[in-house]
């Protein structure tokens, strides 16, 4: 069995047993209970009562975080003409068609890729590079569009991907220890709320069985899932 530190053993210890909290009151024994010397990451992991092996159970999506995640987001974007210039003023790091042949050749210096539409038959065959690294633009996830400029701010905001994986779970970035209560509980509450949302018609019985939120260094602390489910 694996030995885990003080500092840790401590923190578990101060999470109430058998006790599921409401999400204002789990993202402040979050923020109370992280101890790292770097300001941690606050997470959130639901566990879906979907089968993931089915396309029409598949959970996934796009949410724009009030307050961001914390993290500065490196943007590629992957356009020619007027809609080069439109993505640098919108505040994207990256911007060009010759970033195709980079990425063959092995740069991967971006966090999210954003293409136009009409280059979609160039970045096709970037598929088996950036797929498997969840960095391939999608219709779905908003990052193949014409209105660059929205895609760009929007990323740059706080938008972040969700994806079920094949385990039934999503993860989920929510912020920084260093946010204050409010802006983390906003940032659970939206994302729970698109999580809902994207319940799929042909999941069965209970869809939110469980929500955990927890910093880098922390133990999981779980929230009553009954409070985000619909009738």
């Amino acid at each position: 069995m694996p030995k885990t530190g003080k500092r840790f053993a401590a923190a578990v210890s101060a999470v109430p047993t058998g006790v599921k909290l409401a999400p204002d009151e789990a993202v402040k024994l979050v923020k109370e209970l992280a101890s790292a010397k770097f300001d941690e990451s606050v997470d959130v992991a639901t566990r879906l009562g979907v089968d993931p092996r089915k396309a029409d159970q598949l959970v996934r999506g796009t949410v724009v975080l009030p307050h961001g995640t914390g993290k500065s987001v490196r943007v590629l974007v992957i356009a020619q003409g007027p809609k080069e210039a439109e993505a640098r003023e919108a505040g994207a790091d990256y911007v060009g068609v010759e970033f195709v042949q980079k990425i063959q050749e092995g740069w991967l210096e971006f966090d999210v890729c954003v293409a136009t539409p009409d280059l979609m038959g160039k970045v096709g065959p970037l598929g088996r590079v950036l797929g498997p690294r969840g960095l391939m633009p999608t219709p779905k996830a908003g990052t193949v569009t014409f209105d660059i400029a929205k895609a760009v701010s929007e990323i740059k905001a706080g938008k972040i991907e969700f994806r079920v994986d094949k385990t039934g779970n999503v993860h989920a970035p929510i912020g920084k220890v260093s946010f204050s209560e409010m802006q983390l509980a906003e940032n659970l509450n939206a994302f729970m709320d698109q999580i809902v949302r994207a319940k799929p018609s042909a999941a069965k019985g209970t869809y939110l069985r469980s929500v955990t939120v927890s910093s880098t260094m922390g133990p999981g602390i779980s929230i009553d899932p009954n409070l985000y489910r619909r009738a």
